[in-house]
């Protein structure tokens, strides 16, 4: 692909992105058991009263809207930032073990400490951080590479993998309240969840946008960064501690969704390449739009049955990547 068509391709994705956004928040409010006329809609966000559409657009579908677009972003925004850091298109949250960190604090918090439920947000997004930097220093040897950063991701991945059901089977009669959030569901999801999750999903995303040039320089490899001045170990663990609160946050109010770091930034850079000016956004913005659909698919699918989202994703995501990969060579 030559420099005239790769341009005018990062044009088309980074103007349809945004349009995409809107339409999954306005589908998200309308579609459901009860659908709601677009007018409804309006009237309950600029005059809001009593009447039934109302309380389901603003007090039911709004949160957990927004919430899904925040979940999204978040995790696109995270998958991308540790591919740029490790330099594999196929580094993703869960694979580094950060996904898994925050499963377990969450896990524990529900079937041991079930008084403590309230701290759940808390619980995730500190298992998120610690696993963070339980990896980068086993990783540490003179530096660490993004190579051994990996297999110590695996390798703590399957550690708390075993630890984690290891508490379930202990105690498999409190595990009921558990499946939902290690499915990842926005079920339930209100203005408390989204007052919890915006603060960090804010400072994560806008951390993001500073981390394009960084990102864009490892991209390098370490002895081209290193010769233009860039510190790159310091780096590096700055961007996957960013990595780690973005997906934190993303996991502590939604749960174990899973493929949206992974796919999202993989499916943008085979269309419009590795330039993190653009990829960035455009991750943002597509990983946003696609929790938000997928939720909305989700609970109106298999109505009245509401389906996990992280089980639509991973069913859905799999396949897809796939295609991805096969259709690759196409897209250059």
């Amino acid at each position: 692909m030559n420099i005239k068509q790769r341009t005018k391709r990062r044009k088309l994705v980074l103007s349809i992105a945004p349009v995409l956004v809107i339409a999954s928040l306005l589908l998200g409010l309308m579609a459901g058991s009860v659908p709601v006329a677009l007018e409804d809609i309006w009237h309950a966000l600029t005059a809001r009263g009593d009447s039934p559409q109302d309380t389901i657009v603003f007090d039911l579908r709004l949160p957990r809207v927004l919430i899904g677009l925040l979940t999204g972003a978040c995790l696109a925004a995270s998958g991308a930032i540790l591919q740029g850091v490790m330099r594999n298109p196929l580094a993703d949250p869960g694979v580094i073990g950060v996904s898994s960190g925050a499963g377990l604090a969450a896990v524990i918090t529900m079937v041991l400490l079930p008084q403590f439920s309230y701290l759940l947000p808390a619980a995730a997004f500190l298992g998120a951080l610690l696993s963070s930097v339980i990896i980068y220093t086993l990783s540490w040897d003179k530096g660490a590479s993004p190579g051994k950063i990996v297999l110590a991701g695996i390798a703590l991945n399957a550690l708390i993998g075993a630890v984690m059901n290891g508490v379930m089977v202990m105690y498999s009669d409190r595990i009921q309240a558990v499946l939902p959030w290690l499915s990842g569901g926005l079920n339930g999801r209100s203005w408390h969840h989204l007052s919890f999750m915006l603060p960090y999903a804010a400072a994560g995303l806008l951390l993001s946008f500073l981390a394009i040039k960084p990102v864009n320089l490892l991209m390098l490899g370490d002895d081209s960064a290193k010769l233009l001045g860039q510190k790159v170990e310091t780096q590096r663990m700055l961007l996957i501690l960013l990595a780690s609160l973005l997906a934190g946050t993303a996991v502590s109010v939604a749960g174990l969704i899973g493929f949206v770091g992974l796919i999202v930034p993989h499916a943008i850079r085979l269309m419009i390449g590795d330039d993190y000016r653009y990829l960035m956004p455009a991750s943002i913005l597509g990983g946003a739009a696609l929790v938000a659909l997928a939720d909305t698919a989700a609970r109106t699918v298999l109505d009245p049955v509401e389906l996990p989202v992280g089980i639509l994703l991973a069913c859905l995501g799999a396949p897809f990547f796939l295609y991805l990969l096969r259709k690759r060579s196409n897209w250059r």
